[in-house]
């Protein structure tokens, strides 16, 4: 199990608190507001530390230097991303993602290659599909006979670098189109999978659990 960091004890934060708790991980979650706490459950396992969710000292009492993702979602953009920055960048947390309410900053945000989700469309589930990378595939559209799905794909780092065609290979997939800097790509022959895109592929319905297993683990890997 991996532990995991969250900025912001509202309905979001507290959301993803839960979930991820109830999944067996372990879970600390950051708010200025003790008071804020009170909407966890009483059966919440996990850490509750109250101050500013972009100071180091706080971050460290969250034990962010082992997490394995961190999740700014707090009321404030301008917070959020710098939490967000200081995660990545201090602590080297291999998965974050910032909760932006302004569409035009997350725009901006996703083209410095920090994942962000616009309040407009988010939901949890587009939290936890970034920081849970190995997570079995949710589509975001099915055909009308239900075999295939279109949805994201969750890849292990170790595929930054290689072409779109290797994946498509090693997992059985077509890739539909990538978000790259916030626009969508076509890919074509030469696209290479880079640092902050987001692959959308099709994929069959019953094959989704194995696509995910085989992408969470790197391409020499598999290999063996």
């Amino acid at each position: 199990m991996a532990h995991f960091v969250i900025m912001g004890c509202g309905r979001v934060g507290v959301s993803l608190a839960h979930t991820l708790d109830e999944s067996g991980h372990t879970v600390a979650i950051i708010d200025q507001d003790d008071h804020a706490f009170r909407r966890l459950r009483g059966s919440f396992g996990g850490r509750k530390v109250t101050g500013v969710g972009f100071d180091r000292d706080t971050l460290k009492q969250a034990d962010i230097e082992k997490a394995y993702a961190f999740a700014a979602v707090s009321s404030g953009d301008n917070s959020n991303i710098l939490a967000t920055r200081v995660a990545r960048e201090t602590f080297h947390v291999p998965h974050v993602v910032a909760r932006i309410y302004d569409p035009g900053r997350a725009e901006i945000y996703q083209r410095l290659g920090i994942p962000t989700v616009a309040a407009v469309r988010w939901s949890a589930d587009q939290v936890l599909r970034r920081i849970l990378p190995e997570q079995s595939i949710n589509g975001d559209f099915r055909e009308t006979s239900g075999r295939l799905i279109l949805g994201e794909l969750g890849l292990n780092d170790a595929w930054l670098g290689r072409s779109v065609r290797d994946i498509e290979a090693a997992g059985g997939v077509r890739i539909a189109y990538l978000t790259r800097f916030g626009e969508g790509i076509l890919p074509s022959d030469e696209t290479s999978y880079q640092q902050g895109d987001i692959l959308h592929a099709m994929m069959r319905t019953t094959a989704t659990d194995e696509i995910a297993r085989v992408l969470a683990k790197g391409p020499q890997e598999e290999a063996e």
